[in-house]
Parts: C-alpha cells; sequence; structure tokens
C-alpha cells in the first residue's frame, strides 16, 4: 500500500500563497489518482483538485480555479498544490488522498489512502 505525507501548510494573509506537497511512500505513485481534499472546522470534506495517474488529466473545483494548480513529479514520488491569491474562505486542513481505480472521482469515499492532513490558515 502507499502512504502518503503532506507538508507545506502555514498561515498567511489574504492575497499570499502556499506550495503544499503531499509525498509518497511505500509504493509508485505512477499507479495512482492523486486528490486533494480540505476540510474547514465544523464543515464537511471538500473536493480541491485531482490529478489522474500518468498526469494525463488534472481538475480543481470551481471554488479554487485559477488560484490553485496541481501538479505531480511522479519521479519523487509527489504531488503539488500551488495555491495562490488565497482567501478566508480557503482556511481548511488539506489532504492528500490516493486511489489506484481506472476512473477519476472527485468524492472523497473513492479514495484509499489518506495522509494526516496539513492545516491552512488564511487571515483578513
Amino acid at each position: 500500500q502507499v502512504h502518503l505525507l503532506e507538508s507545506g501548510g502555514g498561515a498567511v494573509q489574504t492575497g499570499g500563497s502556499l506550495k503544499l506537497s503531499c509525498a509518497a511512500s511505500g509504493r509508485s505513485l505512477s499507479r495512482y489518482n492523486i486528490a486533494w481534499f480540505r476540510q474547514a472546522l465544523g464543515e464537511e470534506r471538500q473536493f480541491v483538485a485531482l490529478a489522474s495517474w500518468g498526469g494525463a488529466n488534472t481538475l480543481v473545483a470551481d471554488s479554487v480555479k485559477g488560484r490553485f494548480t496541481i501538479s505531480r513529479d511522479d519521479a519523487r514520488s509527489t504531488v503539488y498544490l500551488q495555491m495562490d491569491s488565497l482567501k478566508p474562505e480557503d482556511t481548511a486542513n488539506y489532504h492528500c488522498a490516493a486511489d489506484d481505480k481506472p476512473q477519476i472521482s472527485i468524492w472523497s469515499r473513492d479514495y484509499d489512502y489518506w495522509g494526516q492532513g496539513t492545516q491552512v490558515t488564511v487571515s483578513a
């Protein structure tokens, strides 16, 4: 199985940037679709972005489109989430998740492996 570890979270002001990393170990990341989800305190988990295995497909949620970019470096077994123009509503715990099914999915229930998460806090 694959193990995931997120890093790069922190506290920034509105308009700032952060780059999250999701590092995989145990198995090659190239065999997995990778997604980022976020969960704010008291709210449901929300899809943010995904990159399919092989990098052929990427998808970002409408709420972050034009501000967030997902990319993957399979040689380094790492997936990145570049977050620009951050807003207070982006404040949440961000998790990466992996899935080896052939179809991509924006639903958290379809992902089998999860990291512990990294906190992002955006102040006004």
